[in-house]
């Protein structure tokens, strides 16, 4: 504690958003006095206002107690009033907020029938016995509370003081300097996060431990969900919805937990009119019959029915369309065109339940389609959604948006959203253990959507919340303000988050720690070291060496090394960290950095152990195998660490979430010789040149040329070497990739000793933006014609597969050249804007085996 007290004397004010505090006692007259070491200002509510309002007001008085140990009064009658006090409510509601602006001592023109916006202005002398008032008004409940949370944010307590265990810095002195302060609408309308995949953390942490009681999640649990999401400024959420979890609505005081907070309820794709047919409570075939809208209607409809009749009065978004049981395909042997016309039917008659019951315009009810997996293909083929609904495009489950909103459907009137993934269970492999979603694909996959029009609705899949943390805050901070962000700023908006969390002199270092974090999982995830596929051919089942070479190129020693290296510096800032902040950087970032390098520590010398006995080197595969054992254990103590630190408050959320049939929490087959000793392996990286090729470095370009308005730009924060170059982006024209006189990129290699050349180059598997749109590139060497490249693959297929798996796509293309010449010039040029290229390998001969080709940290 000393520590933290020493800081806010060397940094005494705090300023976050517009709000400044100041942690020392000032003169009134340059601030309003929240807290002055013997008394806080009072809270203000009207009872008359949305009850949500009255709940905002009750965690911004504990926030202030949780810094200055004191606990504001809550009054509701303006007789209560005293010296100086705290004003929170809704334009339209609270009656002192009316009052002040009759007197003209506050304006809030810009907020009348505004979405989600708030003011905070300091007032002298607001009403008779009054020295000050500090107003936070809210266009409407949510912009009141996020007028107020901001305040608490500025005071030191974190979003994350509860879900990350973030400590609050204490302060008997809060001053807030004056303000006058209007908010603009958040940039996306609707944001939040989908509950998903919860049978391993999320489901029996509650279930055991937080609602013991209960054995479930329930509505415990949604209220400390519904409290992180107004901090975040986001206002909805989709409910777990697993068969192992009773269904959202089975515990019917969740949805009113949803509504003190002002929180909205989504639902995921596969739960039309807010109903989770994969709950045997809400769904059970033996007494309901089939899921099938063609011999069962009647009864699907009447589920439907009393579901919306429950939740109408409630504010809610409203999923319309048809699938399957929970994930699954439409049931029924249907046609295609039976298929549209199926759900074509189906979104009418749950369009007249909506019509029944809420008693107003449909296009004044939110509703969303989600053409995830199959659901896409009926659309395709030509399904009309209700202009009025808005069209949820989706990600391929692995980060890349497999199309938008094209010309004529960015003039719907519904508009277009997001379902983005930081977590999945699926084929060919689950990510459900470690958020490693890098924010830069996050920034470029997200604001290619928004700039289609994608700005009514975004939704993430955050698995168990934990340890998506990272993730969630740069989620709903673009959500919020998207212009707020470029690509570089995007980078190093989660290092920042952590310098004001644990300190600025961190920054760099965090900065550093999580670009190799991100880096590293980009070509492998942590989950996916084991080489095993889901759901797949048999030869997949079990778990495989890996394709990284100890021989060739440091391909296994330098990614070991690398990790090791920033394992060891998150191990280091802990130990240096007061004791009350270690538990918090544990969860948000220690974790997820040394179980990444113990995972592949176990693999890739479990992996080692094999080729060494293959070589009969067999104290040296003992040596390896020994490893691999203790990378194993390493990373069950450290879960068993987290499950069990402040007093098991999390036990039970952090697992390696095996999915369904996924192998990569085993230990892998090693091999040991009895009676012999082990001997250790150097591992350093060795000195290795590149006898017969090259890889070249994106960012030492000869020259860059754009043309027909095309932006071309370098981006750091993502690719194999952590950059990459972008050929244009996405909605911008299209142009012919064998144009070498168009846009493009023009990079200089030399010292070839043959007559011809093989390039090797690594793009993002990202998908045409719509249909019309395309993927391809081109291809030149020293200016001969064009070899162009098209990319465009469906999900689900093998070359797909392979892709996400490794975040590249390897396209190959020959050319003869004149050995005599010593510098050859290597052209890439734009055919569909958004293309982004992470690697070029030019081979004459040489090039040896590796995972992805060799790393550009071989020219150092």
């Amino acid at each position: 504690m000393k520590k933290i007290f020493l800081l806010l004397l060397i940094v005494p004010q705090i300023a976050f958003s517009q709000v400044v505090v100041s942690k020392q006692l000032q003169n009134e007259k340059v601030g309003f006095p929240l807290a002055t070491g013997e008394k806080v200002a009072s809270i203000y509510f009207d009872s008359s206002d949305d009850a949500s309002v009255k709940k905002t007001a009750q965690l911004f008085a504990k926030d202030i107690e949780r810094v200055t140990d004191k606990l504001p009064k809550i009054i509701s009658t303006k007789s209560e009033f005293k010296e100086y006090v705290i004003i929170v409510g809704t334009v339209e509601k609270s009656r002192m907020i009316k009052e002040l602006v009759r007197s003209k001592k506050l304006n809030v023109d810009q907020l009348r029938n505004q979405w989600e916006r708030y003011t905070i202005k300091t007032i002298d002398n607001p009403f008779k016995g009054v020295k000050q008032a500090l107003v936070i008004a809210g266009s409407d409940r949510r912009g009141a509370a996020y007028g107020t949370f901001s305040i608490s944010e500025a005071i030191g307590v974190s979003p994350w003081y509860w879900w990350a265990d973030v400590p609050v810095q204490k302060s008997a002195v809060l001053t807030i300097k004056p303000i006058d302060f209007i908010s603009q609408s958040p940039s996306v309308k609707y944001r939040g996060i989908f509950i998903n995949d919860e049978d391993w953390g999320l489901k029996p942490w509650s279930s055991n431990n937080y609602e013991k009681n209960l054995g479930d999640i329930g509505p415990k649990t949604y209220a400390q969900v519904c409290e992180l999401l107004l901090r975040l400024k986001a206002n909805m959420f989709a409910p777990a919805m697993h068969s192992c979890t009773g269904a959202f609505y089975s515990h019917p005081e969740s949805k009113v937990v949803a509504d003190e907070y002002g929180i909205i309820v989504t639902t995921s794709h596969c739960e039309p009119l807010l109903f989770n047919n994969a709950a045997k409570s809400e769904w059970d075939t033996k007494v309901d019959g089939d899921w099938n809208y063609g011999t069962n209607k009647d009864m699907i409809l009447k589920k439907l029915d009393n579901r919306v009749h429950e939740a109408f009065a409630y504010e809610n978004i409203y999923t319309v369309g048809l699938r399957g049981l929970h994930d699954e395909g439409m049931r029924g042997n249907f046609s295609r065109e039976e298929k549209v016309n199926i759900v074509d039917r189906a979104m009418a008659d749950q369009r007249t339940i909506l019509n029944k019951y809420l008693q107003k315009p449909l296009n004044s009810i939110p509703q969303i389609y989600v053409p995830y997996k199959e659901a896409l293909d009926v659309y395709n083929d030509g399904l009309k959604v209700p202009d009025d609904v808005t069209l949820v495009w989706v990600d391929d489950n692995y980060g890349y948006m497999k199309r938008l909103s094209d010309q004529t459907e960015q003039k719907r009137s519904g508009g277009a959203g997001v379902y983005y993934h930081f977590s999945y269970l699926g084929g060919p492999h689950d990510y459900l253990w470690l958020n490693t979603t890098p924010p830069v694909l996050m920034y470029e996959e997200l604001t290619k959507a928004y700039k289609t029009g994608a700005n009514r609705y975004w939704l993430v899949n955050v698995g168990d919340i934990k340890p998506s943390e990272l993730g969630m805050q740069t989620f709903f901070d673009l959500a919020w303000d998207v212009n707020k962000f470029d690509y570089s700023s995007i980078n190093q908006h989660q290092s920042k988050f952590l310098a004001r969390t644990f300190g600025a002199k961190y920054e760099k270092t965090f900065q550093d720690i999580l670009d190799n974090y991100y880096r590293l999982a980009w070509s492998r995830k942590p989950e996916f070291m084991g080489w095993e596929r889901e759901w797949d051919a048999p030869k997949y089942k079990d778990i495989l060496p890996t394709d990284f070479s100890f021989k060739n190129y440091n391909d296994a020693q330098q990614r070991l090394a690398d990790y090791k290296r920033i394992s060891e510096m998150s191990d280091k800032i802990s130990k240096e960290l007061p004791e009350s902040a270690r538990a918090a950087f544990y969860e948000l970032l220690s974790y997820p950095v040394m179980g990444s390098y113990q995972m592949n520590r176990k693999f890739l010398l479990a992996q080692l152990n094999n080729e060494l006995f293959a070589e009969n080197k067999l104290t040296a595969a003992n040596w390896a195998a020994i490893q691999a054992k203790a990378a194993f254990d390493s990373i069950n103590n450290m879960t068993l660490t987290y499950n069990t630190m402040l007093n098991g408050k999390w036990n039970g959320m952090m697992a390696l979430s095996p999915g369904w049939v996924a192998k990569y929490q085993n230990m892998p087959k090693v091999k040991l010789s009895a009676g012999i000793e082990s001997t250790p392996v150097d591992l350093e990286p060795q000195k290795s040149n590149l006898e017969g090729c090259t890889v070249i470095d994106l960012k030492q370009i000869k020259n860059k040329v754009s043309t027909n308005g095309h932006t071309l730009r370098t981006i750091n924060g993502i690719g194999y070497d952590w950059n990459a170059i972008q050929l244009g982006e996405a909605s911008e024209p299209t142009a012919d990739p064998k144009d070498l006189n168009g846009s493009r990129y023009e990079y200089e290699f030399s010292e070839v000793t043959t007559d011809s050349i093989t390039v090797q180059v690594y793009s993002l598997p990202i998908f045409a933006i719509y249909k019309g749109k395309s993927t391809r590139y081109g291809i030149s060497v020293d200016h001969q014609p064009v070899f162009v490249v098209q990319n465009d693959h469906k999900e689900f297929t093998e070359p797909w597969k392979d892709r996400v798996l490794q975040n590249g796509v390897l396209s190959t293309a020959k050319f003869a050249v004149n050995k005599s010449v010593q510098n050859h010039t290597l052209t890439l040029t734009c055919g569909d804007p958004g293309m982004i290229i992470e690697r070029i390998i030019t081979d004459w001969g040489g090039l040896k085996k590796t995972y992805v080709g060799p790393s550009v940290s071989l020219l150092k």
